[in-house]
This record gives structure tokens, C-alpha cells and sequence, in this order.
């Protein structure tokens, strides 16, 4: 078993004892990104859209940090504060994702770090 540190400055640094991804094989495991501005560590601001997009934004940016792109997800999460949201995560989401879409759970939380409304983390599976 093969295990890499996957970390690139084209998403948020590690805000704990956390790294941005592990790779196991073919397999990547992405750490939960929150809608952080990479250069600033900053939020993008208060609105739901602007976030959702930065959450997407992030993690693509891991995943090419690990060889991989959106489309390799097999497994994405996304934590809400507010569950109404829930619309507007689909309609972002099909801006960043095609068909077959990975396998997706969407859940309720009271709060997230740095006061971020959205949160997903994921799994992918590298084609070679």
C-alpha cells in the first residue's frame, strides 16, 4: 500500500491537524473544504452561492493537485447549516459535475468552522 500527502497552495492551507488529502493507491481522500479564499484564508463573504462555488473551486483544486479532476469523485458530502439550501447546492453543483454524478449525501449541521455555511469533503478514485 502506497500512501502520498497530497497539499497544494491552490486551496486553503490545513486550518488543523488535518491534511488536504491523503492518497492510498488510486484512491483519494479529500479533507471537507469550506469556502476559504486560498491566498487570503479569508471567507468569500455571506452569500450561499459565493460560497458553494468556493467549496467547488477548492476541491478541484485538490484534485489536481493529485492528478485528478471533479470528474474522478466517486463520493462527495456536503454539510449545510441551513438545509434550505439544498436547491441551490444542486444547481452549483451541476455547473462543476457531469453525468454519471458520484454518489452524494447532504447533511444538516449546527455550525462549521470560521462561521462557513457549506462544507463537502470526498472521495476519489484516480483512473491510473
Amino acid at each position: 500500500m502506497s500512501r502520498e500527502i497530497i497539499a497544494t497552495e491552490n486551496a486553503p492551507a490545513a486550518i488543523g491537524t488535518y491534511s488536504q488529502a491523503v492518497k492510498v493507491d488510486k484512491t483519494v481522500y479529500l479533507s471537507g473544504q469550506i469556502p476559504l479564499i486560498p491566498e487570503t484564508m479569508e471567507l468569500t463573504g455571506d452569500d450561499i452561492g459565493e460560497q458553494i462555488h468556493q467549496v467547488f473551486k477548492n476541491l478541484q483544486a485538490v484534485c489536481e493537485a493529485a492528478d485528478g479532476t471533479l470528474a474522478d469523485i466517486v463520493k462527495l458530502t456536503i454539510y449545510l447549516i441551513d438545509l434550505q439550501h439544498f436547491a441551490r447546492v444542486n444547481e452549483i453543483m451541476a455547473e462543476y459535475f457531469q453525468q454519471p454524478y458520484p454518489a452524494r449525501a447532504a447533511v444538516g449541521v449546527a455550525q462549521l468552522p470560521k462561521g462557513a455555511q457549506v462544507e463537502a469533503d470526498a472521495i476519489m478514485i484516480l483512473a491510473s
